[in-house]
């Protein structure tokens, strides 16, 4: 397993994960970052730079152009090991793994070789030190990188998740986490586990803007991202991606609730 430590970091960092191919979020973040005077060594990927939108290519050319640490995702995964699916850990025949077909084949059409063999490089692991604490960066979870760790999963599943991350990084006081979509800030954190949420898909609750975090001074803060979510939704019909995540973008609701626990669930898409 690649560990990449990052060792201190001074400063702002800013923590996003859930590109998923929208390259018009990426773009849109990157511009604030700047605005926020934050630079690319201060930015940490949790993770899935392509999934179901429009521009997986452009979107990976443009992270590998900011320089900024990048975790694997498991689309990074399977996308660098040529697998047939995208690894999400979607329950089989569920409507959100048949909807996969599309965007992952795309995805497979779309990234070259050379963008394979840089996914196959990307860390598993990330470690870094921050306002007098310690954090780790997983994908989903220690124990496989498509769990989806939720704000209601108990809390005694999340720590046996981080007393193996433990035993695979060594001592950390914080976990960040990617993957779900869905984030969870430092006022409803079990166990320390923080999640970013997704900067390339709405979070499933009826609004466009989508979520990125900023640690500074020790607080692990959630920020909402507006973007052109419009160009980004006519984007992925021109290539044919209308199985609903581009009604989303625009909507803000999932077009399959199916991987949320029930108590998460709005009841609309």
């Amino acid at each position: 397993m690649k560990i990449k430590h990052l060792g201190e970091m001074t400063g702002p960092v800013l923590v996003f994960g859930g590109v998923y191919s929208n390259l018009q979020a990426l773009t849109a973040l990157i511009a604030r970052a700047e605005a926020m005077g934050v630079a690319p060594q201060n930015m940490i990927c949790t993770g899935d730079v392509v999934a179901y939108c429009a521009d997986p290519a452009a979107c990976v050319k443009r992270i590998r152009e900011l320089g900024c640490s990048v975790l694997m995702g498991n689309c990074e995964e399977q996308l660098a090991q040529g697998g047939d699916d995208c690894g999400c850990g979607f329950d089989t025949g569920s409507t959100c793994s048949i909807l996969s077909r599309g965007w992952y084949a795309h995805c497979q059409d779309q990234i070259g070789d050379d963008d394979r063999r840089w996914m196959r490089e990307l860390p598993y692991r990330i470690t870094f030190d921050h306002g007098g604490l310690r954090y780790g960066v997983v994908h989903g979870a220690a124990s496989d990188i498509s769990k989806f760790i939720w704000p209601v999963t108990p809390p005694g599943d999340i720590a046996q998740e981080c007393a193996l991350l433990r035993d695979q990084v060594g001592r950390f006081d914080r976990v960040i986490a990617g993957h779900t979509g869905i984030a969870m800030d430092a006022t409803r954190e079990p166990a320390g586990w923080l999640n970013a949420g997704a900067i390339g898909m709405p979070a499933n609750d009826g609004r466009s803007e989508t979520h990125f975090a900023m640690l500074s001074e020790g607080e692990f803060t959630l920020h909402t991202l507006s973007y052109d979510h419009q160009g980004a939704a006519q984007a992925m019909r021109d290539v044919g991606l209308t199985q609903g995540y581009d009604r989303c973008l625009q909507s803000g609701y999932w077009p399959s609730e199916e991987v949320l626990p029930s108590v998460m669930r709005s009841g609309k898409k």
